[in-house]
């Protein structure tokens, strides 16, 4: 009688969608000083500021990682740096092939542009043809709900107005790696309804990655998986939300307590 054979479920491996590996950016600045003395000592005024410090992590296709820390700790940098606005000192950014998106206020639009024009433009920065972006066009201008607007130039905009359009362009035109920086906290109340609801919707397909930076503890807790916590740009903790959270809260407090 021949021996039954057990079979085993082969194991899927994990599929990665982004890898930062020892990253490493400083900014470059001029100390206060008279003009006389540049022009003699200029190498000797030149400040730097270490915005990041080696910061290292893996993030699986289909995750949705919350980046936490308090101002200044290089949050908004690494984003940029990721979306390849800013090039690091050291280190390595491998987006494994995929497309990425930045929304964030400030980044991406030609103001002297209007917002119609600035749907191709953003559109056609993100990778996708000029058809592919006419056929989006409805939806988009739909969902910003920025009225007669949309054909002045983004000048002309309030900081809500600016948010609607970044967030609808970037919402509408889905991309692989979505990076996501305090957007979901500007705009009226419908609109940040709205676009919460529309976030849940996005990061619901198994195959999209996000990366939200937000000083919205609720909002990240509700929408992430992990959370990476940065400080000063330091690496502090990487790991689950329920995990993460409280130590950064408790952090926080103990900060507040001594006043520093």
């Amino acid at each position: 009688m021949k021996k039954k054979t057990e079979t085993t479920q082969p194991v899927t491996k994990k599929k990665i969608a982004l890898t930062v590996k020892n990253l490493h950016i400083t900014y470059r600045g001029l100390k206060k000083t008279s003009i006389r003395a540049i022009w003699t000592k200029l190498g000797s005024r030149v400040e730097k500021f270490h915005a990041l410090k080696g910061i290292s992590f893996e993030l699986e296709e289909g995750k949705i990682l919350g980046i936490i820390g308090k101002n200044g700790s290089g949050k908004s940098t690494m984003l940029r740096a990721i979306a390849g606005i800013f090039s690091p000192d050291k280190g390595t950014i491998n987006l494994h092939g995929h497309t990425i998106s930045l929304l964030s206020i400030g980044v991406g639009f030609n103001k002297k542009l209007t917002g119609k024009e600035n749907i191709y433009l953003s559109g056609m920065l993100l990778g996708f043809s000029e058809e592919q972006i006419r056929m989006k066009e409805k939806e988009i201008i739909e969902f910003a709900d920025i009225g007669d607007f949309i054909n002045k130039p983004v000048k002309t905009y309030s900081s809500g107005m600016y948010s609607k359009l970044a967030f609808a362009i970037t919402a509408i035109l889905e991309t692989d790696i979505m990076l996501i920086d305090e957007v979901l906290s500007v705009g009226d109340a419908r609109f940040k309804e709205k676009s919460y609801n529309k976030m849940k919707e996005l990061i619901s397909d198994e195959h999209r990655t996000v990366l939200i930076v937000s000083h919205s503890l609720d909002t990240i807790s509700s929408l992430c998986d992990e959370v990476l916590w940065i400080n000063d740009g330091d690496f502090v903790a990487l790991g689950p939300v329920e995990e993460i959270i409280p130590k950064y809260e408790e952090f926080m407090e103990q900060k507040t307590t001594s006043g520093s």
